[in-house]
């Protein structure tokens, strides 16, 4: 789904440019080879298995001496991960995990997990199948892939793996993470959920018709991605927004075409959108020409609220649908973890977002994690959340968007509600208007159309529009109206300069050095950023269940996998 991520508990699963760097990026990030056509790994002795490690920052080389000491082998290191890939013995492994700097061994059981080959065909969460049922299959087939159109991605980075590798697919703004100051980790998708947004919205691998590549629903499509998660998902709503805001004054800079802004994520916020400053932006952005995307949460029918900016009812609420393992529509349920709504602004349209097969970031934290039971062979993961489902949306726009490049945000969103296919067994309101259907779509006259929603003003509170999710930093949590660098922040004021593009002023946002290498100014905390590791920093607030990394079989309604507990990221 999408959302920003919470993880204080103790059981919690995390603690919440342009790419000419592409080769730099793929040799910070040595993942294993992808392709089809790449050599088998080299045999495996019976008594030793592949596990991937995860060492504290610093800590790889000693930590790989540890292993040879062990009597095992480092087969690759994931420097920019701070993580390797080795093989050892069992007993070797248990011994590994209470060496000094060692933060996890996790088997790497993605080499083991499919008794024959991964068959994309047979699997209904696969992208395969999900440009089948959403029409995009017969949009390609009209020519039109989404090609000339750019779709912002704001999220943890994307990692150069095989679908997202070609040069000039992935086009990198600004980090705006706390992982930005350091180069092995700046750009790099460490948590490894912006890397599978990005490949449900447009990965390409040369091949529109073979069930044996992975294809997006925008394959011809360009992602521009702006890390601002790290490895554990921590980020604050000052950082979204400042992303944002980036977006939409670069949207038409020379060799740009951002029409399309995709928001895995959202907040519990505790005001209206017409107040909200998250809400604000995204609006403006929606105002200025771009499709805003945005996850409607993964509350099931918690409090049946969508997140903010969901909220809003200009942008395009998305929440998730099931296909139960079925080619037919008929048995489509609404999964219980996607957000209901509450009757007054509940999703627009769903897609599909249950156990859906997506690009895998090895040694990334939702690997380690999670990759046990949601890996497939070595190169896809397996994830649920109307956060997959926003990404499939987004690939939608893009193809609308090339095909007719005068459509309007919101002539986008009619025509895509409005085509949409009517789900019979579905909950009436957590289906909004259906199943997204992008050919339909492409097939109908756009409609002369208008939104006339009370407008946000964005003169909220800051520290409403994060609700329950905040940051801790050495004990102290991020509170009141500041910034992560604890500048004060007129939400008044910042409303003015974001209507005006002015937002972004060089690299400075709200009077601090946010791009570059260089941070400006210091933490709420009273500490400088620079040099702060961030090791410690974690969520506070509440949690919410239901959005998993599913396991690798389908078992009626149901998949394996621990939920993303306490995450705002879907």
């Amino acid at each position: 789904m999408g959302e920003f991520v919470d993880l204080t508990r103790p059981d919690a699963p995390g603690r919440l440019r342009m790419l000419a760097a592409a080769a730099a990026a793929a040799a910070l990030l040595a993942v294993p080879a992808t392709s089809s056509s790449a050599p088998a790994p080299s045999p495996v002795p019976e008594e030793s298995a592949r596990y991937v490690v995860r060492t504290a920052s610093g800590a790889l080389a000693t930590v790989g001496s540890r292993v040879t000491a062990l009597g095992g082998t480092v087969e690759k290191e994931l420097r920019g991960l701070g993580a390797a890939i080795v093989t050892m013995p069992s007993d070797a492994a248990d011994r590994l995990r209470q060496s000094a700097g060692v933060l996890g061994v996790t088997p790497d059981s993605s080499l083991e997990l499919q008794g024959a080959r991964y068959d994309a065909n047979t699997d209904a969460g696969s992208m395969y199948n999900v440009a089948q049922v959403t029409g995009a299959k017969r949009v390609w087939g009209a020519g039109v892939t989404g090609k000339g159109v750019d779709v912002a991605l704001i999220d943890s980075g994307v990692a150069p793996v095989a679908g997202l590798d070609a040069p000039g697919k992935v086009v990198n703004g600004p980090d705006i993470s706390f992982e930005s100051q350091n180069a092995a980790t700046r750009y790099v998708d460490t948590f490894g959920h912006g890397t599978f947004m990005a490949g449900i919205i447009g990965a390409n691998e040369g091949n529109l018709t073979s069930s044996g590549t992975y294809t997006g629903m925008a394959p011809g499509s360009r992602v521009i991605s702006l890390k601002v998660a790290d490895a554990q998902g921590r980020t604050d709503v000052s950082q979204v927004i400042a992303a944002i805001d980036w977006v939409v004054q670069h949207r038409k800079d020379p060799g740009m075409n951002i029409r399309v802004l995709n928001l895995s994520f959202g907040t519990p916020s505790m005001q209206s959108y017409v107040l909200d400053p998250l809400a604000y932006a995204a609006e403006v952005a929606w105002l200025k020409g771009i499709v805003v995307v945005v996850s409607a949460g993964n509350d099931g029918t918690g409090t049946g609220k969508l997140l903010n900016p969901a909220q809003d009812p200009y942008v395009l609420a998305v929440g998730a649908e099931d296909s139960r393992g079925t080619p037919s529509i008929s048995d489509d349920t609404i999964p219980d973890f996607s957000t209901r709504g509450d009757g007054a602004r509940d999703p627009d349209l769903v897609a599909p977002g249950a156990s859906l097969q997506g690009l895998r970031v090895p040694g990334s934290y939702a690997d380690v994690t999670y990759g046990a039971t949601a890996a497939i062979e070595d190169r896809f993961f397996r994830g649920s959340g109307t956060s997959q489902a926003a990404a499939v949306v987004s690939g939608a726009a893009a193809l609308l968007l090339e095909q007719r490049p005068w459509l309007t945000p919101d002539q986008v969103k009619a025509l895509l509600t409005r085509t949409a296919r009517s789900l019979p067994a579905a909950n009436a309101q957590a289906q909004g208007n259906g199943l997204v259907d992008v050919y339909a779509a492409s097939q109908a006259s756009a409609p002369l159309t208008v939104q006339t929603f009370l407008r946000s003003t964005g003169t909220g509170s800051l520290d409403a529009a994060r609700g329950s999710s905040r940051l801790v930093l050495n004990g102290v949590t991020l509170a009141g109206e500041k910034d992560i660098f604890g500048k004060s922040y007129s939400t008044a004021t910042r409303s003015v300069l974001e209507a005006t593009e002015t937002a972004w002023n060089g690299g400075l946002w709200n009077g601090s050095s946010w791009a570059g290498s260089s941070w400006a100014g210091s933490s709420w905390a009273g500490s400088s950023w620079a040099g702060s590791s961030w090791a410690g920093s974690s969520w506070a607030g509440s949690s919410w269940a239901g959005s998993s990394w599913a396991g690798s079989s389908w078992a009626g309604s149901s998949w394996a996998g621990s939920s993303w507990a306490t995450g705002s990221w879907g």
